[in-house]
Parts: C-alpha cells; sequence; structure tokens
C-alpha cells in the first residue's frame, strides 16, 4: 500500500510540474531573470506548494515525533554548499532542475533527453567520487 501511495504521489507531483510551467525551461529561466523580463508565476507555483506543504509538515511532525526522519546536521557544510552552487549553476544554464527534467523525459525532446543524460552521468560520477 505504501508503494502505491508513493506512486500517486509522484504522479501529483509530476502533473503539478507540467501544469505549473516548472517542466518549460523557457518560463524557469524568466523567474530567474530578474532585472530582464522577469516572470513571477513560478513563485506563485512555489508559494502555493509551501501552503500545500507546511500544515502536514506540522502535523506529521505532532504525530509522528521521532519516527519523522530528518536531516540530523544543523549546519551547512562544505559539500553541500558546493552541490547547491553546482545545482543553482545548472538550473540557471538550461533551466531544468532534477523533478521536471524526469517529467520532461517524457516529451522525447532533445533539451529533454540530453540534460536527462548528463544528470544521469552526474549521478554516476556522485556514486563513484563520493565513496571515497
Amino acid at each position: 500500500m505504501s508503494q502505491f501511495i508513493a506512486f500517486i504521489s509522484g504522479v501529483i507531483f509530476a502533473v503539478g510540474l507540467a501544469i505549473g510551467g516548472m517542466t518549460q525551461p523557457h518560463k524557469v529561466l524568466a523567474f530567474l531573470d530578474l532585472f530582464g523580463k522577469w516572470d513571477a508565476s513560478l513563485a506563485f507555483v512555489m508559494g502555493g506548494a509551501i501552503a500545500v506543504y507546511m500544515p502536514i509538515y506540522w502535523l506529521a511532525r505532532r504525530r509522528l515525533g521521532g519516527r519523522l526522519q530528518l536531516p540530523a546536521a544543523q549546519r551547512p557544510d562544505r559539500r553541500l554548499l558546493v552541490g547547491a552552487a553546482m545545482f543553482g549553476v545548472g538550473w540557471g544554464l538550461v533551466g531544468y532542475c532534477p523533478g521536471p527534467a524526469l517529467v520532461s523525459l517524457s516529451t522525447l525532446t532533445r533539451p529533454a533527453l540530453i540534460f536527462g543524460a548528463a544528470m544521469l552521468a552526474g549521478m554516476f560520477l556522485h556514486g563513484r567520487l563520493g565513496r571515497r
């Protein structure tokens, strides 16, 4: 049953990304263009997501307490900061982040396939380098 719920949640997430325009790199890049033709619509998508998530998170924390798995680290370390910077540069250059990129793979467009292959290569390298 939990796998079914996870699957349905993933489908809802994918549909929400597509409806919200997060799978359209030009829309994401316009959102990041603060000093050009800024498109604030994705801020409303993110705000809506936070508005739905926060009450559920608070309820889960209250009801599940110690069974809720939260990160143990309290401060960002060098690996987190470097990874976040690389993520931000990739997002800003191409307009894809991992979730919307996976949804975009279903379109079989060339940019989505190239980004998907690059993302897989990065995951492979991380697995190799992360063991050291």
